[in-house]
């Protein structure tokens, strides 16, 4: 099979380099990681080696050539025989008879930091959707997330090889250095193979799955069509005569397929919210999703389940039949939520046996906060701030807010304002140390700290110090609802200045944040409680009142920050906060 060698990107802000030198000649044999050329780029020059052993079938980029990052320069072949053969790539069927501009073999950009954004991932998953076809069926590639991400590990297959796909169904899941994402299919058809299995973590543009043709796809009503019959291949009707997997039969607990006349359109939710659909037997179908492109967030399903939708749910699905010697069905549990009217019991977690090896994304993170704590002389300091104004303005206008703008108004945008202004008079805090240099960034980029069940991720609200308060609180709600569908983009999770974390969302009264590198501070932000205070007026007289109040932490690296700087800063949060008259939109 002939592998694609491609110019390799070797930073974040390379996009191109240059050939020196070839190690190897065509139809020389090569070893998997043998040196195969060497290249030169403003930064660095290196030896790349081949991502496969074989021979080197074709040199397309001679010496001295520079070329832009992922572009083809050599083809090498798994065996000699293959060497001789014609490459059944989107690129050669490209080239015969046809104008059009051959198609690229990885998802990555051609040139520049400006297609970067535009073509590096649309909705996380559709990098996939420009792999090569071929005469066997569609090839699925390792897609590449991000300038700086050279390889992926996949953590899950949605799909079982024989399974029937839809174009941009969800088919399996990755996780890299900065994000995790659904990738979806390319194409429809059958998944006639999986190449790499769960857990394997391999270079981008690598095959991972092959894709048969829409001729093997059977119609909505799932009859096939005369012609899809008629070309069918004879691994196809071996499938077709074959038995139905039993994962793939419906359970006894499922909701009912559709007939005919109901919309057979792929359902666009996330792996959670298919779970909670599963546990509380809900037909995502009768859910009208609120996110983007219609796809059903968890708020769509708990508030589904709140006007009553689990319990017609539940009265819909028929009683299975006891079988003899058949293990007793057991109902699940509702998943836990503070949606108003559930008061079912959470299911119990299922504890893993054994030794369990971390996740990508779990391994990256202690990976990093071992180094922070490495890195960074850690030091805090607490401020309990008076927010009974702030409260009283959110529930004053948090529905006519919603209905304005199309967003909930939460406290976060309300601290994230006042940090960004406090960053403003107190750059030091927005700066971090490179070498024996401070480097003050001019802009305020701000990370949010968002929990996942996999883990946690920091996106990015870029340019904070330019955004209008409603600015604010769209983009948090944004970043925060595509980091828990797996939509991010890796730029998007990367480039902060100054983090927040919301550790009282939690319950806690506190916490003491671990610093993001190479942030020189981090602000967690602690739980809010009415509480008796202390109020004195002007004239010196003492009365008690409650007060809503909330415990924020800065914690800083003492290298950069001295714990003035560090008073100061959190001196202003608090006197924004405290006597907030901003408006709000």
């Amino acid at each position: 099979m002939p592998i694609d060698v491609v110019m390799p990107q070797m930073g974040e802000s390379i996009f191109e380099g240059t050939i020196t030198k070839w190690l190897k000649k065509t139809g020389d044999a090569v070893q998997k990681d043998e040196p195969l050329f060497e290249i030169s780029t403003d930064k660095v020059d290196a030896e790349i080696p081949s991502p496969v052993a074989g021979v080197l079938a074709e040199i397309k980029a001679p010496e001295g050539s520079t070329v832009e990052v992922n572009t083809v320069v050599a083809v090498v072949t798994e065996s000699e025989a293959d060497a001789s053969e014609p490459r059944a790539t989107a690129q050669d069927s490209d080239r015969q008879g046809s104008d059009k501009p051959p198609a690229p073999r990885s998802s990555a950009p051609a040139s520049g930091a400006g297609k970067q954004e535009s073509r590096d991932v649309e909705s996380a998953g559709r990098p996939s959707s420009e792999s090569a076809p071929s005469s066997s069926g569609t090839e699925v590639v390792m897609p590449q997330m991000g300038e700086s991400i050279f390889e992926g590990t996949i953590t899950r297959w949605l799909k079982k090889a024989g399974d029937q796909v839809r174009r941009d169904e969800p088919l399996f899941e990755i996780s890299t250095d900065k994000v995790d994402a659904e990738i979806t299919a390319p194409v429809s058809g059958v998944l006639t193979e999986i190449k790499v299995p769960e857990g394997a973590t391999v270079q981008i543009n690598t095959v991972v799955a092959v894709i048969g043709g829409e001729a093997s796809v059977a119609q909505p009503d799932g009859v096939p069509t005369k012609h899809a019959a008629a070309v069918a291949s004879p691994a196809t009707e071996a499938r077709a005569a074959a038995p139905p997997s039993p994962a793939s039969l419906p359970s006894p607990s499922a909701p009912a397929e559709p007939g005919p006349s109901e919309n057979r359109e792929p359902i666009r939710s996330s792996p959670l919210v298919r779970r909670i659909a599963r546990e509380n037997n809900l037909d995502l179908r009768r859910i009208t999703g609120s996110g983007s492109n219609g796809r059903i967030t968890k708020e769509d399903v708990l508030r589904y389940m709140a006007q009553g939708g689990a319990a017609q749910a539940e009265a819909a699905v028929p009683t299975p039949a006891v079988v003899p010697g058949a293990p007793s069905s057991v109902t699940p549990a509702a998943v836990p939520t503070s949606a108003q009217g559930l008061s079912k019991t959470p299911p119990a977690p299922e504890v893993p046996q054994g030794l369990v090896p971390m996740s990508r994304m779990r391994s990256i993170i202690a990976q990093r906060m071992v180094e922070s704590r490495r890195t960074s002389p850690h030091a805090y300091s607490i401020y309990k701030i008076d927010m009974t104004r702030v409260v009283r303005l959110r529930e004053r206008e948090k529905a006519s807010f919603e209905q304005r703008n199309g967003v909930k108004l939460t406290y976060m945008p309300f601290i994230a304002a006042a940090v960004v202004k406090a960053l403003g008079k107190f750059p030091i805090l927005n700066a971090s140390i490179e070498n024996n240099a401070i480097r003050y960034h001019q802009n305020v980029n701000l990370g949010i700290a968002v929990a996942l069940e996999w883990g946690l991720i920091v996106p990015v609200v870029t340019r904070a110090e330019e955004l209008s308060f409603i600015g604010l609180a769209r983009a948090i709600a944004d970043l925060a609802e595509r980091a828990r569908t797996k939509k991010l983009k890796p730029e998007e999770a990367s480039g902060s200045t100054f983090t927040l974390t919301n550790s009282g969302v939690f319950g806690g009264e506190y916490g003491t944040p671990i610093i993001n590198q190479p942030e020189a501070a981090i602000l967690a932000i602690g739980g809010l409680r009415k509480e008796p205070v202390v109020l004195t007026d002007a004239e010196g007289n003492d009365t008690i009142a409650i007060r809503s109040m909330q415990h924020l932490c800065i914690g800083f690296d003492h290298r950069l920050v001295d714990g003035a700087d560090a008073g100061k800063f959190m001196l202003e949060v608090q006197k924004i906060l405290e006597n907030w008259d901003k408006p709000i939109g």
